[in-house]
């Protein structure tokens, strides 16, 4: 797998070198950027070399900025310093900028485990590698095939499970202390109904302009932060 952008490749360097094969830096780059990846290379004994022209010519249409890393598969890392008792799932989130846009949400915020599910979602791609800033090497990451079995099983530990939904209660009016789960759902449909069915409680932001709805990253990034503010015990 390719991951492009300075950010992503530095944050592979630092996290996952074993997995880094080789990086590959833009001919003529001499810049803080370039040199700090150039050490992390060396120290980690990763191989580094002047990109070909045939690479940057296919890639063209992506913001690389110069860098580019090609990764063994398979591996994420592990989350270290997050709240293991404030987990997420994905739903049919099928745009990867949209999921990279999440994923660095859910590193800021300190989240402890991200759950996908599998089918109907993006994949983990460069492009969502690229979006997330390097947060995705920082997170734990599970695809999973069925979300019904995850939430029952977390539910059994004693987590609350709660659904974003226009029609729910205003995050600030639900206690998100203590071990929650919750799930966002795909950029058209949201959430599966069946999703719906087994959460405790659906959970919202009111809308009092206009628009009807925010996009599921900053969305995400509201509800979260509105959990971190009550799990940090700030006043309102």
């Amino acid at each position: 797998m390719q991951i492009f952008g300075f950010h992503p490749v530095r944050e592979a360097l630092r996290q996952r070198p074993r997995q880094v094969l080789r990086v590959w830096l833009a001919r003529g780059r001499e810049d803080r950027r370039s040199r700090e990846v150039g050490d992390l290379c060396r120290r980690h004994g990763v191989p580094s070399a002047d990109a070909p022209p045939e690479l940057l010519l296919e890639l063209e249409q992506s913001v690389h900025n110069g860098f580019i890393a090609e990764l063994a598969e398979g591996g994420e890392a592990k989350a270290s310093g997050a709240d293991f008792q404030l987990q997420v799932l994905l739903e049919d989130i099928q745009d990867p900028r949209n999921l990279g846009a999440l994923l660095r949400v859910f590193e800021g915020a300190g989240v402890g485990k991200v759950l996908i599910r599998d089918r109907g979602s993006a994949p983990l791609s460069a492009a969502a590698v690229k979006t997330s800033a390097g947060a995705a090497d920082w997170l734990d990451i599970e695809r999973i095939t069925n979300s019904a079995q995850q939430m029952e099983g977390l539910k059994k530990q004693g987590f609350w499970v709660y659904g974003a939904d226009a029609g729910g209660k205003p995050a600030w009016e639900i206690d998100l202390k203590g071990p929650i789960l919750l799930c966002f759902g795909g950029e058209e449909n949201g959430l599966r109904q069946r999703t719906r069915k087994l959460c405790d409680e659906m959970i919202a932001l009111p809308m009092r302009g206009r628009v009807a709805s925010l996009n599921v990253a900053t969305a995400a990034a509201a509800v979260l932060y509105e959990a971190v503010r009550q799990r940090m015990g700030a006043s309102p």
